[in-house]
């Protein structure tokens, strides 16, 4: 029997030929390529792919090897294809992308809408982004904004997508699958809530406590000292602490900023009640234009997948191969298909990047229904 040594040495010999011919196998993929640049033809071929992992899964014995040579192949022809998709884009083939860059954003002209009512942070968020002599109107629902700035009567939305404590905000998501509208920018806004009521009330007069959803859950070991105080879920904070001042009721209370407390004549009753003292969100600058700016270093994009094994693992592939740094990834269901879903992900780029041309060729291959989001 071989010893150990032996065995490894061998092992060392049959890895010689595999990467000799891995380099042989490359060169005639190069070959390849250089066929379909100038044949127009497609990189991805499906039918062949799924017709050469059955051929050599019938080359093996046993179920273990049979998997195993599908995959390695899998792999192979994954490889084969980045590469032709280089050949592809270095060529041109890319085509250009319906993104114009510009320098800045037009804020001195720009008219911008925001949800929620005088005193809501996206009001804060924008004057952060914008500047306080912004020309803006807010609207009741994320909706009513999306739909402003689609039909022209706002240039720009800002509009709140992710909290560092709540989570992400699926209605933007879905939003930003239905409707075809860009994020062009974002800003990242520190969130402090508090708890406000009218003047004169006290903390033992509440009895209900009136918010957004994701604001009373930023607020939940809060709220749940106080056991008998019911929670009521509202569009906004704002709207929230309007509510208060309109109904003139000194049991009810909002969560909601400092300055949405100003604005509205409420008093504070309890102050900085986040159940995280690191509470942010970050806020999407959304428009109808095909725009990104010079300087811009991250890109989303949303897509679906096959329904089959290995196929997201494919797909994302495509960020290593090309050294992009992924730095979110969402899935939402996809509409009228029961168990299926679409994907969003961020990751680190400029359009004008050649990785990123790369990349965005492979996904535009394999993916289905790939749309970029923005450039921001």
């Amino acid at each position: 029997m071989a010893t150990l040594e032996e065995l490894r040495a061998q092992l060392d010999q049959i890895d010689d030929q595999i990467t000799d011919l891995y380099q042989k196998r490359m060169d005639v993929c190069e070959q390849v390529g250089e066929y379909k640049v100038k044949a127009g033809r497609k990189v991805y071929d499906r039918q062949r792919e799924k017709a050469k992992l059955a051929d050599v899964a019938s080359k093996v014995t046993g179920e273990f090897n049979k998997k195993g040579i599908q995959q390695l192949y899998e792999q192979l022809m994954s490889m084969s294809r980045k590469l032709q998709y280089r050949q592809l884009v270095e060529a041109g083939a890319l085509g250009r992308l319906p993104f114009i860059q510009v320098d800045s954003l037009d804020a001195e002209n720009a008219r911008v809408v925001f949800q929620g009512t005088e005193g809501a942070y996206s009001q804060a968020a924008m004057q952060q982004y914008f500047g306080k002599d912004v020309n803006s109107f807010h609207v009741r629902t994320f909706r009513e904004a999306m739909e402003a700035i689609e039909e022209g009567s706002a240039d720009y939305a800002v509009l709140p997508i992710e909290n560092s404590t709540a989570g992400p905000v699926n209605e933007m998501y879905d939003l930003l699958d239905e409707f075809e509208n860009f994020i062009v920018a974002e800003t990242i806004l520190p969130i402090v809530h508090t708890l406000a009521g009218l003047p004169g009330a006290k903390l033992e007069d509440i009895r209900t406590v009136y918010s957004k959803t994701e604001a009373l859950m930023q607020t939940s070991r809060f709220l749940d000292d106080h056991s008998n105080w019911q929670k009521i879920s509202v569009v906004n904070t704002a709207i929230a602490a309007k509510k208060v001042l309109e109904d003139q009721d000194k049991t009810q209370a909002a969560v909601c900023s400092a300055y949405a407390a100003k604005v509205h004549g409420l008093s504070i009753l309890a102050d900085k009640i986040n159940d995280e003292p690191e509470n942010f969100t970050r806020f999407i600058v959304v428009t109808n234009q095909k725009i990104f700016l010079k300087n811009a270093s991250k890109i989303s994009i949303r897509f679906e997948v096959s329904h089959t094994s290995g196929s997201l693992y494919g797909i994302l592939s495509h960020f290593i191969y090309n050294d992009l740094n992924m730095t979110k990834i969402e899935s939402r269901p996809v509409e009228g298909k029961s168990w299926e879903y679409c994907f969003f992900v961020d990751f680190e780029g400029n359009l004008e990047d050649p990785a990123v041309k790369n990349a965005i060729r492979g996904l535009r291959e394999e993916a289905r229904n790939l749309n970029i989001l923005g450039n921001y």
